[in-house]
């Protein structure tokens, strides 16, 4: 549940609004639509993104169903604080990318009266929560919690699966890195990864015997 209300001139302060799920679950496109509204009214919008995010353009918010809006990609939350001055709303997309100072300036904008949407991924590819997006949801108005559809189940999805094996906590991209994943089918994906390990283990074991009867 969200407002969508004009700023109370007798009541100087705003809201936060999170939209958090898992990749391809909708998060950013319900952003721009949300954004979009607030253009439409007329609406002074400023919407940013962490300069590190680049995978569809450097200077728009792109959903995965290619809806769009323009951005300002800005290298730290400290720059939004500087760039919202006079807004009446202010997007931020992939806050999960953000330094921690991100929940400070989302409060910091809301107390001056302006609405502050914000979306990011909740968790991170191993299940645990995402950098500042639990602070930002404790702290929010209203959280929206958006689902994809698992790939494995066709049951709601709120992981994502990273199918490489690259351990790096911030990796860009899309289907071929990610697919989302469902409770059941996450746990399975991960209890065969750790059994990979298990085999790795007892062959490197038996190699060992092997060396120790020569």
């Amino acid at each position: 549940m969200f407002l969508e209300n004009t700023v109370n001139p007798k009541e100087q302060f705003g809201w936060i609004e999170v939209i958090c799920g898992s990749m391809f679950s909708g998060k950013t496109e319900e952003l721009i639509r949300r954004l979009k509204r607030a253009q439409f009214a007329k609406q002074k919008v400023e919407i940013f993104k962490p300069q590190v995010d680049t995978r569809y353009h450097d200077e728009m918010v792109v959903s995965h169903d290619a809806n769009e809006i323009r951005s300002t990609p800005v290298p730290a939350a400290a720059n939004i604080r500087l760039l919202a001055d006079g807004c009446d709303v202010v997007g931020i997309d992939e806050a999960q990318f953000f330094d921690d100072e991100i929940v400070s300036v989302c409060n910091d904008l809301a107390n001056k009266g302006i609405r502050v949407l914000v979306a990011g991924l909740d968790m991170d590819f191993k299940g645990n929560p995402f950098g500042p997006m639990p602070a930002l949801m404790a702290t929010a108005e209203y959280v929206t919690k958006v689902h994809a559809i698992c790939t494995r189940t066709g049951n709601l999805a709120n992981y994502s699966f990273r199918k490489s094996t690259n351990d790096k906590l911030v990796l860009l991209g899309e289907t071929e890195e990610y697919e989302p994943l469902s409770r059941a089918a996450y746990y399975k994906a991960r209890l065969r990864e750790k059994v990979k390990e298990i085999d790795v283990t007892i062959e490197e074991v038996k190699d060992i015997k092997k060396d120790e009867n020569v």
